[in-house]
C-alpha cells in the first residue's frame, strides 16, 4: 500500500535541517526525494558522532531518510545543465539556499519553469523578498533573535536566551510542507505549477503572535502584547517532596477540581480565582499557590491522587526517559533497522497515521553519491556522459554502492 504522495518526485536543493526535514517528512508521506548534494555533501553530514562513515553524522541521519542521493556540482555548467535536465521530470523543486544564490546560479523559478512549466518551486528564505530585509541571511539563532523569541525568554529567565531547539528552522519546515502540498493541490485542479517562498522570519512573527498579540489585537490596544499565561515566571514544573510534575490548574474546570483534592475551599471562594478570566490576570499568584500545595507531597503521593482524574498533569521527562517511554513504546514510535555501512540506527517514527495510506520507513538516509548514477540513467543520460561526469567531477558515486544495478526499494525489517 504506497503513501498519499506516491508518485510525487521532489528535487531536494537544502542542506542542515530546514529543507531536509521538510522534504523528509514528504518523503516519508511515499514521495520520491532526490537529494542534490554538493561534491562535499550537505554540511549536516559531518556534525554530530558518526560510527563508520565520517560524512553520516547524527545531524545528517536525523532529516535525511526515505531519499536518493546525487552528487552535482551546480557550480560548472555542465552541473548546471544536468540539474535542469533531471527536473524535466520534477514535480517540486525544494531549496533553502539564499534566492540570490540560486539566481546566481542560474536555478531561479524562471529558469526551472522554462524547463518544466509545471513545476512547482518552493524555497524557504529568512525574510520576504520585497521587503528592506531580503538579502539577509537567516541563521537559526539570529532569527530567534529577530522573531522576538530571545525576548520572550528573557520576560521569564531575566535575560536574553535562546530556545534548546531549532524552533524557527522546524517551524518554517512544516509551513513549507503545508505550502507545497496546497500548491500540488492546485496544481490537480488547474495544471498550472508556481513559486512558493515561505520566509522564515513571517513565519515565526506569525506563529508567536497567535497568542502574544494579545492586547493589541484591538485598536485602539486593549493592553500590552504578551500572553500573560505563558509569560509569567512561576510557569515552571512543580516541586514535589522528591521530584517534579508538569501540572495545569488555572484551566476550568481544572482549578475547581484541584482545590476540592486539596480541600482547599478557600481558594475556591478567593476573588483572584473565580472565573478564567480572573486566574488569568492573577496568573502569578494560581501559579504560586500551587507550588505550595504541589510541595507537600511526593510524586507519587500525586500520582495516586490524580490517577483516573481530568487533571492535566504529567510526570517531567528527561531525553533518556524518552527512550524508554511506555506510551511511545506501545505506539511503535521509535524505530531500529540496520544501515548497510552504519550498523544498527535508531530513529523517531512518522507521526500522522493513515487508514488507506502507509507511511514507512523505505530507504536508511542515503551515503553521498549513493544513487548518482541510478538518478543520471533515470534523467536520460547515456553511461558515456556519466562516465564523462564522473571524470571531470561534476558528480561522484559512492565507492561502496554497485551504481550498475538499480536497487529496489529498502524494507529493512524493524524492531519498536
Amino acid at each position: 500500500m504506497p503513501g498519499p504522495l506516491h508518485g510525487i518526485r521532489v528535487i531536494e536543493v537544502a542542506n542542515v535541517l530546514l529543507g531536509p526535514w521538510a522534504c523528509q517528512i514528504l518523503a516519508d508521506m511515499g514521495a520520491d526525494v532526490i537529494k542534490v548534494e554538493p561534491p562535499e555533501g550537505d554540511r549536516a553530514r559531518r556534525t554530530g558522532p558518526h560510527k563508520t562513515t565520517e560524512n553520516m553524522g547524527a545531524l545528517f541521519l536525523g532529516p535525511n531518510r526515505n531519499k536518493r542521493s546525487v552528487v552535482i556540482d551546480l557550480a560548472s555548467k555542465l552541473g548546471r545543465d544536468s540539474f535542469l535536465k533531471l527536473t524535466e521530470s520534477a514535480d517540486v523543486l525544494v531549496h533553502n539556499l539564499r534566492p540570490q544564490m540560486m539566481a546566481h546560479l542560474g536555478l531561479d523559478y524562471a529558469a526551472l519553469s522554462a524547463v518544466n512549466p509545471d513545476i512547482i518551486y518552493a524555497s524557504a528564505c529568512g525574510y520576504g523578498q520585497t521587503g528592506p530585509y531580503a538579502e539577509r541571511s537567516a541563521l537559526e539563532d539570529a532569527m530567534q533573535a529577530a522573531c522576538g523569541l530571545v525576548k520572550l525568554n528573557e520576560r521569564i529567565f531575566g535575560e536574553p536566551r535562546y530556545t534548546p531547539t531549532a524552533a524557527c528552522e522546524k517551524t518554517t519546515a512544516l509551513m513549507l510542507v503545508c505550502g507545497i502540498l496546497s500548491a500540488v493541490y492546485h496544481r490537480t485542479q488547474t495544471g498550472e505549477g508556481q513559486e512558493v517562498q515561505v520566509p522564515m522570519m513571517e513565519t515565526m512573527v506569525g506563529y508567536l503572535m497567535i497568542e502574544h498579540l494579545w492586547g493589541k489585537t484591538f485598536d485602539p490596544p486593549q493592553g500590552h502584547m504578551g500572553y500573560k499565561g505563558s509569560l509569567s515566571a512561576g510557569r515552571r514544573p512543580a516541586a514535589t517532596k522528591d521530584g517534579f510534575i508538569a501540572i495545569l490548574t488555572y484551566l476550568d474546570p481544572a482549578w475547581d477540581n484541584f482545590c476540592n483534592m486539596v480541600d482547599r475551599p478557600d481558594l475556591l471562594a478567593d476573588p483572584r480565582f473565580k472565573s478564567l478570566a480572573e486566574r488569568i490576570r492573577h496568573i502569578d499568584d494560581v501559579y504560586a499557590e500551587t507550588a505550595k500545595i504541589m510541595a507537600t507531597k511526593t510524586t507519587a503521593e500525586w500520582e495516586a491522587l490524580f490517577k483516573g482524574t481530568s487533571m492535566p498533569y504529567t510526570i517531567v521527562n528527561t531525553l533518556e526517559d524518552l527512550a524508554e517511554d511506555p506510551h511511545l513504546k506501545a505506539v511503535g514510535f521509535w524505530k531500529s533497522a540496520a544501515h548497510p555501512t552504519e550498523g544498527k540506527l535508531r530513529w523517531p517514527g512518522f507521526p500522522v497515521n493513515y487508514s488507506d495510506s502507509l507511511a514507512e520507513d523505505r530507504r536508511p538516509a542515503p551515503r553521498l553519491g549513493e544513487h548518482s548514477t541510478e538518478i543520471l540513467r533515470e534523467a536520460g543520460f547515456s553511461e558515456a556522459e556519466i562516465e564523462a561526469m564522473l571524470a571531470d567531477g561534476t558528480t561522484a558515486a559512492d565507492p561502496a554502492v554497485d551504481n550498475a544495478a538499480d536497487p529496489a526499494i529498502v524494507n529493512s525489517p524493524r524492531v519498536s
